[in-house]
């Protein structure tokens, strides 16, 4: 018994439990209006109401016949002829109505898609001029087509003389013009496709001590995908819990 005990008293491991039971889950109700499943069409809800006692049964509610209606007034509106009454005459007139000269029809503007005819007013005489300001035939300046100067003609190039000279000139002192040696050869690596170069390094000392020279222990040749395909290559792993929950990877809507 007491080891009964003690097995009821042991915490229930919830890994253990595949799934949770109907009562967990807690779904609106699709009955009602109140906290309805908004994901289902909802009909409509009528309510009882309670019993009218026997005595609103006998008494009698109604207003009776106190009320008059017109005989013209239907169901369809009111049915009579159409009645008209004479006012009497104003006092005082207000507006007076205009004439014929007060309106102006020559002055709308065309109207409907209606053709307008041109119309033309008479100017006073302009006076004459007293000078002529109009410019004679030489009275005009061409450019000069030589040169540069002109901005809306093609010109060919120009060249200035200057004078000659005297001092530092390579005619007068040829100490002054460039030697073979003055001129910097460019290298032809920078315009042309450079070629390969090597150096010639100094001869390596061999170790003098035999624990310096690696083994048949050292190398690896099971290593060779470093130059060639490698193989598939498979592991045995430990096998896994059964509380690890499982990768789920398309999930299912």
């Amino acid at each position: 018994q007491s080891m009964q005990e003690a097995a009821k008293k042991r915490p229930i491991i919830s890994a253990r439990e595949r799934g949770p039971g109907p009562g967990r889950y807690a779904l609106p109700p699709t009955v009602g209006y109140i906290n309805h499943d908004f994901t289902k069409s909802n009909s409509p809800a009528y309510s009882f109401h309670s019993r009218m006692s026997s005595a609103m049964v006998s008494v009698d509610s109604s207003p009776g016949p106190r009320y008059h209606i017109d005989a013209k007034v239907t169901r369809f509106g009111r049915m009579e002829t159409p009645s008209f009454s004479i006012l009497g005459r104003g006092r005082h007139v207000l507006f007076q109505t205009p004439g014929p000269g007060a309106y102006s029809p020559e002055k709308a503007p065309p109207l409907n898609g209606h053709h307008r005819p041109p119309s033309y007013t008479m100017g006073s005489r302009t006076r004459y001029r007293s000078v002529d300001a109009v410019p004679a035939p030489n009275s005009y300046s061409l450019p000069n087509l030589l040169g540069c100067q002109v901005p809306n003609k093609p010109s060919s190039a120009s060249y200035s003389f200057s004078a000659r000279r005297k001092i530092g000139a390579p005619s007068n002192d040829l100490s002054m013009s460039p030697g073979p040696a003055k001129y910097d050869t460019t290298n032809p690596d920078i315009y042309h496709q450079r070629q390969p170069s090597f150096s010639m390094q100094r001869r390596t000392k061999r170790p003098s001590y035999s624990s310096a020279i690696p083994g048949p222990g050292t190398y690896s040749p099971e290593k060779f995908h470093v130059h060639l395909p490698k193989p598939p290559a498979f592991t045995l792993g430990v096998r896994h819990s059964e509380f690890v929950t499982p990768l789920v990877v398309d999930v299912v809507d």
